[in-house]
């Protein structure tokens, strides 16, 4: 008896099918295309209770920072600091090799949406704060759902004895919505057969060839991100050889490259840091776990990247405003995304939503996101390890003299 293929292998293998079908059927392919949009709809069904739920307790998670002082409100700086200048390096990246350009022929102008008007900086502001969030989740708002989101989590963190009952429920809320991303994620493979079949019916395999230069734009980001900007700051902040670090920390790094995985990689990346880098327990027990649900640099990265080039792929031009959304949304979302395999396929709708680009579009990614999805874990696994070393740095607890008593009843 065979065993199931993986689930990447088996959305590899319906891209396969799908090209297949596309070049056999040409535009006929259009036949399966009803699939597709309802795979689509399943991913955008889980957006705003996914945000509502994820959001709140990763919240409830960050408020345990109050019960370690300085180091959990710069240990957040940190993570809120690298993930905001990952999407930076990400956008500057796709603005200037600019893959998708051309790829999708007569859209362009024509395009309903790029004759929304375009929001100023005030009115994303203005438009982050609902009046009413029922609405705001009724209209499928993803800003004013995020900030309402962060919000309750921090109330309930601050509240937690008193607010123990509600904490269960969205904890609850927010593990039954994992499981259900499962259920949609199992049919993955089918929904990718049937949008590759329509994008390959329609286009040929001329659509692979922006695709090539679309990783390879991924790919610079984060290598800019991941061998340039955390090893500078390993090095200017930590006072680490990025070097030494590196090699101290490479079990992690295989191990999360080979299961595109946070969360899995979790117990080899503190242990890599405790015996191999002896970063303090004290600081890795707290700083990577919240690294593993609130740190996704490589993420938010990818999102950034996938989201302009989905514009330039249909012919939408993204003012400044808008990336700057974009930008803001792929760091608030990768807060949100469970650290397990393909998780930013389900951020990556929020992130679309918000500029309100086609979410359709992710059709034209799924067929190399598993490549780019064990690339951008394993940045966001060094990010999370690079984290631990400045921190401890910072507080003076590098090396290890005392133990963790004796550290906090000093800081007392």
């Amino acid at each position: 008896m065979g065993l199931k293929p993986k689930l990447h292998t088996q959305i590899l293998l319906g891209m396969a099918a799908g090209a297949a079908v596309g070049l056999f059927l040409g535009g006929k392919a259009t036949l399966v295309a009803p699939l597709g949009k309802l795979f689509i709809s399943l991913l955008k069904m889980l957006i705003m209770p996914l945000i509502l739920a994820s959001l709140v307790m990763g919240m409830v998670n960050i408020g345990d920072v109050k019960n370690l002082g300085r180091i959990g409100g710069k240990t957040f700086v940190y993570y809120l600091s690298t993930t905001l200048a990952a999407t930076f390096i990400g956008l500057a990246m796709v603005n200037l090799l600019r893959p998708g350009v051309g790829m999708i022929q007569g859209v362009g102008a024509k395009t309903p949406l790029a004759h929304h008007a375009t929001p100023s900086l005030l009115s994303i502001l203005m438009e982050i704060v609902p009046s009413n969030i029922f609405k705001a989740l009724a209209e499928d708002r993803v800003l004013p759902t995020i900030f309402f989101s962060i919000l309750l989590g921090s109330a309930l963190a601050i509240t937690k004895e008193k607010s123990k009952p509600l904490i269960s429920l969205f904890d609850a809320f927010n593990g039954v919505m994992m499981k259900i991303t499962e259920w949609i994620m199992a049919l993955a493979p089918l929904g990718v057969f049937a949008l590759m079949a329509t994008t390959v019916g329609k286009m040929g395999l001329s659509v692979f060839k922006p695709l090539a230069i679309y990783m390879l734009t991924v790919l610079v980001g984060l290598g800019i991100h991941a061998f340039l900007v955390l090893p500078g700051l390993l090095r200017f902040l930590g006072r680490f050889s990025p070097w030494t670090f590196f090699k101290a920390m490479l079990s992690a790094l295989a191990t999360a490259f080979s299961t595109a995985s946070s969360a899995a990689t979790l117990p080899v990346t503190m242990e890599c840091l405790e015996k191999n880098a002896k970063v303090p327990s004290e600081v890795v027990s707290f700083v990577v776990p919240l690294g593993a649900t609130v740190n996704m640099d490589g993420t938010a990265l990818y999102e950034a990247v996938a989201a302009i080039f989905i514009a330039q792929a249909y012919g939408i031009t993204l003012t400044l405003p808008q990336q700057l959304m974009v930008s803001l949304t792929a760091t608030l979302a990768s807060i949100g995304a469970a650290a397990i395999p393909g998780a930013g396929l389900v951020t990556m709708v929020i992130v679309l939503k918000a500029v309100n680009l086609p979410i359709e579009g992710i059709g034209m990614i799924l067929a190399v996101d598993r490549i780019l999805d064990m690339c951008r874990t394993t940045v966001n696994v060094w990010g999370d390890a690079c984290g631990s070393a400045i921190i401890a740095r910072i507080e003076g607890l590098f090396p290890v003299k005392k133990t963790t008593k004796e550290v906090y009843s000093e800081r007392a």
